[in-house]
């Protein structure tokens, strides 16, 4: 028996004697022709299925729905296709053969979208075979691991079989049914389904680092079915005041409740919850959850609501792709024509994080597939792959290589931002195709090569005197419009210290040499404050060797504002720090007379200087010790 604590009536079988059947009387009641619904993922009523499948010749033209399933599917084996037809919202491992071979159907649709096929009549259910708890004292079961669609699954279906489990955790929410909302009651006693957490590769670590640093303190999340959003939650141990408002959570969640990570002090609505629909784990997680009230499990209609989800204060969505397109297309449901998963919550989410304020919308992806053979992030989609998520409602992809923001960009910005991120083999072939498609203008074929992205290794944070967090980091190619940004909110005096002359305009090609480099001989580290739009520029810092001298030319440049608060020290520090790394002998630097900032920042370099005088310019030459 169960070793959880006794939530449940003890007498219930004899109380509702007349309702209690064996699994083979409960699916005896099923007749030809109908359509049954079976439970969500480690929800599956197992004995209810078995019972059923050996019932496959009494029951031909039989229709199977579901929204997704991790047990047994011995229904959906080739040889039960000529009895039962599986029609899948979402297509596991388990059913993906036969919806792939035609043997099976697959439904694409909105999950928010799933619950009003079941109560308009449009798709019709006889039969629902579901898994709950016992009754309690007032008569009712908990829905336990799976609310999701199941609740209103149990609401439409003429005919409710339940096999009726005291290893069902007992979840909080809207998660509850009265035992006379069931027709059937079968008593099991078996271990739910369990799924152990994904192992986290290199690749999966890195893009699961690159998602974290989007996410900020006081956000809500949510995090979609996949090996790359599981892996998020192991990078947010630091974080804090983190919400969860998710479809579904996995055993990684346990370590951020009991880190404090996780608190939901700061959500909008449902504060201090954990509010999902179902569950995927281990008994574990099952064993954690179990009555308490931190978590909150509510149906599909809730938790996948884009209104409901667009009302949490920084709600960030993170979800999985199989391809991107160079215009910003996502398909995340097929392998060209192949069915593989489904449309899920992916635009759900998208939707409501996207009209959240301050909310991020992503899509996490490898680079590539196929053991790096393939490019995931492609000129144009496979043949016959379909769009979940469109161009026009993509925020931010990521892969292991960096984040790309796209709301709002055009075609060529997108275009090339996506090749920044992309696998460095593939980025060259991008390019040229980038540029036969038209996304990008013939001159940039001059930066075949060059599309290159900073080793993270440079990233670094300064905190200024008031508490504010600058960050640091490599230039990146898409930042060209942010520089053009920056030079163009620059005072003249600025300027004229910067370049040594008043300009009203800078020629792209000069911005171009500041983002197209090596990150070795030419470095640029860029200042940045997070904006919802992407980062905002506010100081500049480059050095650009002369290989016959191995000395370096250093240069930087602070917005007006942020003027006189440590940031050209700090850049020069970070700058003089990887010059010394990469083998660079010194600094030179040319400075007007004029310019008593920037000599003072030079003057405590912690370098051995030399100076010369010429007119108005000071020559500086900073040996490292």
């Amino acid at each position: 028996m169960s070793t959880k604590t006794v939530s449940f009536d003890p007498d219930w079988q004899a109380k509702y004697q007349s309702m209690v059947a064996t699994p083979q009387e409960a699916v005896a009641r099923i007749r030809p022709g109908q359509r049954i619904f079976i439970g969500t993922g480690c929800a599956e009523p197992l004995q209810l299925v078995s019972a059923l499948t050996k019932r496959a010749v009494e029951l031909p033209d039989t229709e199977i729905v579901h929204l997704l399933t991790f047990g047994n599917a011995p229904y959906a084996h080739k040889e039960m296709t000529q009895f039962f037809r599986v029609n899948s919202f979402f297509i596991a491992e388990n059913v993906r053969d036969i919806i792939q071979e035609g043997l099976g159907d697959y439904t694409p649709i909105h999950l928010s979208d799933l619950p009003r096929l079941f109560n308009s009549g449009q798709l019709p259910l006889d039969v629902a075979l579901v898994q709950v708890t016992p009754p309690d004292a007032r008569g009712m079961c908990s829905l336990g691991v799976s609310v999701d669609v199941v609740k209103c699954a149990i609401e439409n279906a003429a005919l409710v079989i339940a096999q009726i489990n005291p290893n069902m955790p007992r979840t909080h929410g809207d998660s509850f049914v009265h035992v006379y909302d069931l027709d059937v009651l079968v008593p099991v006693d078996d271990p739910l389904v369990e799924v152990p957490p994904m192992d986290i590769t290199p690749e999966t670590q890195q893009i699961a680092e690159n998602l974290a640093a989007l996410i900020e303190d006081g956000s809500t999340i949510e995090v979609g079915i996949g090996r790359i959003p599981q892996a998020l939650l192991g990078f947010l141990k630091h974080k804090k005041d983190i919400g969860i408002h998710t479809e579904m959570i996995s055993d990684r969640i346990v370590d951020l409740v009991e880190c404090g990570a996780v608190n939901g002090s700061r959500k909008t609505i449902d504060r201090g919850r954990i509010v999902t629909s179902f569950c995927l784990g281990t008994k574990r997680l099952y064993d954690y959850i179990h009555d308490n009230p931190v978590f909150a499990f509510h149906p599909t209609e809730y938790v996948n609501d884009p209104h409901t989800i667009s009302m949490q204060h920084k709600m960030v969505a993170i979800n999985v792709a199989l391809e991107v397109d160079l215009t910003g297309q996502v398909c995340a449901d097929s392998l060209g024509s192949r069915f593989f998963s489904g449309v899920g919550g992916q635009v759900d989410f998208n939707r409501g994080a996207a009209k959240a304020h301050g909310g991020k919308a992503i899509i996490a992806i490898p680079s590539t597939a196929k053991n790096g053979t393939v490019s995931r992030i492609v000129t144009q989609l496979s043949p016959g792959a379909g769009v979940v998520t469109t161009r026009a409602s993509l925020n931010y992809v990521v892969t292991e290589y960096g984040s790309a923001y796209l709301h709002g960009k055009s075609i060529q910005e997108r275009a090339l931002a996506l090749i920044c991120i992309a696998h460095p083999k593939f980025r060259a072939q991008l390019l040229r195709e980038a540029i036969e498609a038209k996304y990008l203008s013939a001159s940039m074929s001059d930066m075949e090569g060059k599309i290159m992205v900073g080793p993270k290794e440079l990233r670094t944070t300064f905190l200024l005197s008031d508490g504010t967090q600058i960050n640091f980091r490599p230039i990146h190619p898409t930042d060209e419009p942010r520089m053009r940004d920056l030079f163009y909110a620059l005072s003249q005096q600025t300027i004229f210290y910067r370049f040594m002359s008043f300009r009203r305009v800078i020629p792209r090609h000069e911005i171009q040499e500041f983002v197209y480099i090596d990150h070795r001989n030419d470095v640029t580290i860029v200042g940045t404050m997070p904006e919802a739009y992407g980062d905002e520029i506010i100081a500049v810092g480059s050095y650009y060797l002369d290989p016959k001298t191995n000395m370096a030319e250093v240069a930087f440049v602070v917005h007006d504002k942020w003027q006189n608060r440590g940031i050209g020290t700090f850049l020069l520090r970070t700058l003089v720090r990887i010059a010394r790394r990469n083998g660079i002998r010194g600094f030179t630097a040319e400075v007007l007379t004029d310019n008593k900032a920037m000599q003072a920042v030079f003057n405590k370099s912690n370098t051995k200087i030399k100076t010369r005088f010429a007119g108005n310019v000071i020559s500086y030459e900073m040996a490292f010790e």
